[in-house]
């Protein structure tokens, strides 16, 4: 009976949807292009290099030499493996969605296992710097100062969610005492035994990179017309619209906050709370990308909604000590 409900609801709702889409089809198509745009201007081009750099880096051993370098500090501060530095610092300049590309990569090497996968992914939800310094704080908010400030207690945030949740599935302490040397031995080892050439593993690297691009751009693209659906059939103020889109989809969110007659302090809290969070869309890319893996979606969703709350806060105490700075 549960299976039969189930299933005419979303009958229901994608009859409803296709309604929609056929009576609505100006404002659908717009919102399409819309994406497109997004998509084209933003998502692509500071996703695709480092989706293939990864890719080639993950094949030649950079994971693990930098998991040598960094292993005391992430056995002492977040109490992982080292090779997770690999995804923390690889997300924190490419932005989300790639750190769930970077830990399902690790994970699919057995370098880390499916515990250790969640736990990284919990602080490793970093939006990328350009989008916020230039995207958010000039196109948006036209003020660079802000831009700096969300930056900083956005990064903070995932920072302080690690060292909360560091005791969350702790993994078992590794010898912190560093030797390249045996790490270079091992990696020359994986080398011979791996008998892709160079044109091979750059081939897969574009393939595997343009194939998570596309899901995501056709995850935006659903989630913006499931926005544009609601404005259309929900009677809302701006400023309920501007923060339901925002949970729904971050980029079009932080577009209708930036457009409200409110206090600048209350337009970089509510941002930095979106950018946090992540909206519903990013969410369910990162879904998509560790679909074929056992990596747990829960614990990311509880860091991400304390996220938003501990980075607008930080915004919140430091605004006005911050902007007389400048």
């Amino acid at each position: 009976m549960k299976k039969t409900v189930k299933t005419i609801t979303i009958l229901c709702i994608l009859l409803f949807i296709a309604f929609e889409i056929l009576t609505e089809s100006k404002s659908i198509l717009e919102t399409v292009n819309f994406s497109f745009n997004i998509w084209k201007e933003n998502v692509f081009p500071s996703l695709f290099p480092f989706f293939v750099l990864s890719e080639l880096l993950i094949n030649y051993g950079f994971i693990e030499i930098i998991g040598e370098v960094f292993k005391p500090f992430m056995n002492k501060i977040f109490k992982t493996k080292g090779v997770g530095a690999f995804a923390l610092f690889m997300s924190m300049i490419s932005g989300f969605p790639s750190s769930a590309k970077y830990i399902r990569e690790l994970n699919k090497k057995n370098l880390i296992d499916e515990k250790e996968a969640t736990k990284l992914l919990m602080f490793t939800h970093f939006s990328n710097p350009l989008f916020i310094l230039g995207t958010i704080s000039l196109l948006f908010l036209n003020n660079k100062e802000v831009g700096l400030l969300i930056l900083i207690c956005h990064y903070l945030g995932n920072f302080i969610i690690g060292i909360i949740f560091r005791n969350y599935y702790a993994s078992k302490q590794e010898n912190t005492k560093i030797s390249l040397k045996k790490v270079l031995n091992e990696i020359n080892k994986k080398q011979d035994k791996n008998k892709k050439s160079f044109g091979e593993v750059m081939t897969t690297a574009l393939l595997n990179s343009i194939n998570t691009l596309i899901l995501i751009l056709g995850v935006v693209t659903v989630f913006l017309i499931i926005t544009t659906i609601i404005d259309n059939n929900i009677n809302l103020n701006s400023f309920q619209q501007s923060i339901l889109n925002g949970i729904v989809e971050m980029t079009q969110g932080l577009k209708y906050v930036s457009l409200e007659e409110i206090p600048l302090k209350l337009k970089c809290i509510l941002s930095t709370m979106i950018i946090s969070f992540g909206g519903l869309s990013v969410h369910m890319q990162v879904i998509s990308i560790l679909s074929d893996t056992k990596i747990k979606y829960l614990p990311f969703l509880t860091a991400r909604i304390i996220h938003a709350l501990i980075s607008s806060l930080l915004v919140f105490v430091t605004f006005d000590w911050w902007m007389n700075l400048f």
